[in-house]
């Protein structure tokens, strides 16, 4: 059976709660459930104590098992020093898409245009 660490939703609209729990990688995100090992209150302030809250000799035990977890879970876990978690980087998440590079060259052809054709009208 595989498992993963990962985050069930809970608390109200606009006002999440998570807990962070061991599930079966087949069951629905706010199902069913193996354990309870923590919280997470993205409400709270950043720096706040209360804002993860791990039982780490259990989370230390899942890991030996080969639980693995999700991203955001694996973030908790290297700031609480139980595994590491390498940096990821995007370069290309700053480019613009075919579309919309594609709309500012014409843009740009018809703005230059447009100064061309005023430059002559002065002339």
């Amino acid at each position: 059976m595989a498992t993963k660490i990962r985050l069930a939703r809970g608390g109200a609209k606009k006002r999440p709660y998570y807990r962070i729990v061991v599930a079966d990688v087949r069951a629905p995100r706010d199902g069913r459930f193996i354990e309870k090992v923590g919280s997470y209150n993205p409400m709270v302030a950043k720096d706040s104590a209360e804002r993860v809250v791990l039982d780490i000799d259990r989370v230390k035990h899942w890991l030996a098992n080969g639980a693995t977890p999700t991203d955001r879970v694996a973030r908790f876990l290297d700031e609480a020093g139980l595994m590491k978690r390498e940096a990821r980087s995007n370069p290309k998440k700053a480019e613009m898409g075919k579309k919309a590079a594609e709309k500012v060259a014409a843009a740009k052809k018809k703005a230059e245009e447009a100064a061309a054709a005023a430059a002559e009208a002065s002339e």
